[in-house]
């Protein structure tokens, strides 16, 4: 026997009167409890709409361009009555991997008498590692808590790092695209930049990407709690919150803390013309001579952007290379491009002195034909990131970090403690958001019985957002 059931458009978070832009199924066609059907697209995120049942669709009540609220009906289905599927399941499902899932391992009983929240996961950080970590663990059934320190989810790539630099590298794109067309006989007038309105894109951007993580994570039920977070013991972690401290206690834990922009001691910080990677974005200003200190991927994306907004720039870099770790061969494109438009590059050498003058920031290099001196407008430090191990009281759970403040972890990401995870940039290299988000699902599906998925990755793919790109994977010739 079949039974006609209608599907309804679930909770969505706070949206209301969004747009179907995809209508995935037609009549007729056999469909599975959590296959997504329609797909919602709102400012600030797309998201599918799965069916909670398996069935086949009888009629189809929206079209493409249609809006949808809470409540309203998509489509009816007919349903065997020995489905066993829950009616209302609403959460957005990610397809789990091909083998079972076994329960996992019974935690030992946590103490939860002085605690304000319990999570059988508790995730701390919510960069691509921490999000992803806990989407996929409530994907799987669990009780997630997520804690961040700032207003909006989405860590140091989202808010001030890959996606507002990336914003700004497309801008700077166009503008250089539309200079080269000169020698293609179309010549356009010289831009004009309104940084505020240019800033304003960027914070649009992030905006939106950080509001869809929120809308995502209300949809799978995870809980957010904003403030700084500290481990207090094995099982429990005390969050400095706006409304005051709150003591999390957890079943399992994943740490995807991060990093952070390394400071050179001595260098002047205190003077707002000296920057790190935040302050670059930030796009206060643009300098007429810029020096950028470090020849990584982060520093010369940045020249990128402001060469483009008009900048002179000058790349200093302690190594005999640009972007070191990448071959010497791929990166000489890049290099023979931008020593023609940039000021000066300067390879093998050292910065030894910065000092903040009213006309300017003093900074004196050294190489091997000895030392000498230069004056500029504003200066972006970009000479790596430090992990955050260290910064988040790990010996008091127990937890072993080196004295970088790196975490040591295993093919399953578990630190020496069975029931403490650790991704992203605190367990090592690559810093690499797309890195993360691979070990935070190995994580979380170990964690949820999954015990044979390990992270073993052949090999990891970086790419520098630079004009001409620079990307690679796998040894290189050094």
């Amino acid at each position: 026997m079949a039974e006609i059931k209608q599907v309804l458009v679930p909770d969505i978070g706070d949206f209301d009167d969004i747009e179907i832009i995809e209508v995935l199924v037609a009549v007729g066609d056999e469909v599975s409890a959590e296959s997504s059907i329609i797909t919602l697209e709102s400012d600030k995120a797309a998201m599918e709409i799965p069916t909670p049942y398996s069935g086949t669709v009888t009629e189809l009540n929206v079209k493409v361009g249609d809006r949808v609220s809470e409540g309203s009906a998509i489509l009816s289905m007919s349903v065997a009555e020995s489905s066993s599927d829950s009616e209302g399941a609403t959460e957005e499902a990610q397809p789990a991997p091909a083998e079972p899932n076994k329960p996992a391992a019974s935690p030992t009983p946590v103490d939860q008498s002085d605690a304000d929240l319990h999570a059988e996961v508790l995730v701390l950080g919510s960069g691509p590692g921490g999000y992803t970590a806990a989407f996929r663990a409530a994907d799987l059934g669990k009780k997630v808590i997520l804690i961040e320190r700032h207003a909006r989810i989405g860590g140091v790539c989202l808010n001030v790092g890959c996606i507002p630099s990336k914003a700004l590298l497309h801008t700077a794109q166009i503008i250089n695209e539309s200079q080269e067309m000169s020698e293609h006989g179309v010549t356009f007038s010289k831009p004009k930049v309104d940084l505020p309105k240019l800033a304003g894109f960027k914070d649009g951007v992030v905006e939106r990407l950080t509001g869809g993580l929120a809308a995502l994570a209300k949809q799978r039920k995870v809980t957010i709690v904003r403030g700084e977070g500290k481990f207090s013991s094995a099982n429990t972690i005390k969050v400095a919150t706006a409304e005051g401290e709150k003591i999390i206690s957890f079943d399992h834990a994943i740490v995807a803390v991060g990093s952070r922009s390394i400071k050179i001691p001595g260098f002047p910080f205190d003077d707002p013309r000296v920057w790190d990677s935040t302050d670059a974005l930030e796009l206060n200003s643009v300098p007429k001579r810029l020096l950028i200190v470090g020849g990584g991927i982060i520093g010369l994306e940045m020249a990128t952007v402001y060469d483009a907004l008009g900048s002179r720039i000058t790349v200093v870099e302690l190594g005999g290379s640009l972007i070191p770790g990448a071959d010497k061969d791929i990166v000489r494109p890049l290099q023979r491009r931008i020593a023609k438009r940039y000021e000066n590059i300067m390879l093998n050498t050292k910065v030894v002195a910065m000092e903040a003058q009213k006309s300017g920031i003093k900074v004196t290099f050294e190489d091997k034909k000895g030392a000498d001196t230069d004056l500029f407008d504003a200066v972006l430090v970009s000479v790596g990131r430090a992990p955050n191990g260290l910064l988040i009281d790990a010996e008091k759970a127990g937890i072993a970090v080196d004295e970088r403040g790196f975490i040591t972890t295993d093919k399953q990401m578990r630190t020496n403690l069975p029931h403490i995870f650790a991704i992203g940039d605190v367990v090592g290299q690559p810093m690499l958001a797309h890195k993360a988000t691979h070990e935070a699902k190995v994580a979380a599906e170990v964690i949820c019985g999954h015990d044979k998925i390990t992270f073993d990755p052949l090999t990891i793919p970086s790419v520098a957002y630079t004009d001409p790109e620079v990307a690679w994977m796998g040894i290189t010739e050094d």
